[in-house]
């Protein structure tokens, strides 16, 4: 994710969550992000990082 500025605090939380090997919580993060993208109380920065965050990191990766 190095290539990645990560500016938002639920993307960084979802990431360690992920490293983690803690669906429960990723899930939830993904469901509260979309919340926010379809009742427009976040931009599509914070999706499209969490889409990146999605694709290039794996469960139980470790930090």
């Amino acid at each position: 994710m190095s290539d990645l500025e990560i500016t938002h605090q639920s993307v960084r939380d979802y990431i360690a969550a992920k490293k983690r090997g803690d669906k429960k919580t990723t899930d939830r993060i993904i469901a509260e992000v979309q919340a926010r993208f379809d009742t427009r109380q976040t931009d599509e920065s914070e999706t499209a990082q969490l889409l990146r965050a999605t694709m290039h990191v794996r469960f139980e990766e470790g930090e």
